[in-house]
């Protein structure tokens, strides 16, 4: 009898977990993340208009220029760094080398690094810095090029990087990495010396290439 209890019990919760499940499943699936900017109005489609990554050249690590064209249709992870940084550089480097590794098999994720000190940042030094990471392009890009160009650009990733005597280095940096979708717009953002805020982050990451 009891049993038969339980085979009825069964019955009836078994639809139910199904639902649960399936429910889980349909809303990791759908979520999105947001577009991080403020609105700038809207195009004649209907369509919201947000801040977007301005077209770009610089040059990476192999001597080669690097511009908006090498990341059409890929999403990408942004920082900003120095070869010779005292401070915060090689942790956030070591987290991006962490993303590297989880989406390295992946054709859809690239990584842009950006040199703050393009004086003494070279593409040879450029060239041994990503060699001793064991990184290539155009996996990952390691670019220098005008100081202003970068310095500029840094503000439509919502980072920072400018020059400053007082600080260590001499120069003041976030240790953000950015995530940027296939049009060109922000979609995340971490501290990357916080390697459990690199962990969501590698979630939005999954999350965004699931997007359609």
């Amino acid at each position: 009898m009891l049993k038969f209890k339980f085979s009825i019990l069964f019955a009836l919760l078994l639809p139910l977990s199904i639902f649960v499940i399936s429910c889980g499943s349909d809303v990791a699936k759908n979520k999105t993340l947001p577009i991080i900017g403020e609105r700038l109005g809207i195009a004649p489609s209907g369509d919201t208009i947000y801040p977007t990554i301005p077209n770009f050249s610089f040059i990476n690590q192999n001597g080669d220029t690097v511009t908006n064209a090498d990341f059409e249709g890929k999403i990408y992870v942004a920082d900003f760094f120095f070869t010779h940084c005292p401070t915060i550089c090689p942790k956030v480097t070591a987290q991006m080398l962490r993303v590297h590794d989880r989406f390295k098999d992946s054709a859809m994720v690239l990584l842009l690094s950006h040199s703050i000190d393009p004086k003494n940042d070279t593409i040879g030094r450029l060239h041994e810095y990503a060699g001793k990471l064991g990184v290539v392009a155009p996996k990952w890009h390691f670019i220098t090029g005008n100081k202003d160009s970068i310095y500029t650009i840094a503000d439509d990733y919502f980072s920072i990087a400018k020059e400053n005597p007082n600080s260590p280095g001499g120069f003041d940096h976030s240790g953000r990495l950015i995530l940027v979708d296939k049009k060109r717009r922000v979609r995340s953002f971490c501290d990357g010396t916080d390697a459990k805020d690199v962990d969501r982050f590698m979630g939005d990451i999954q999350t965004l290439l699931l997007e359609k």
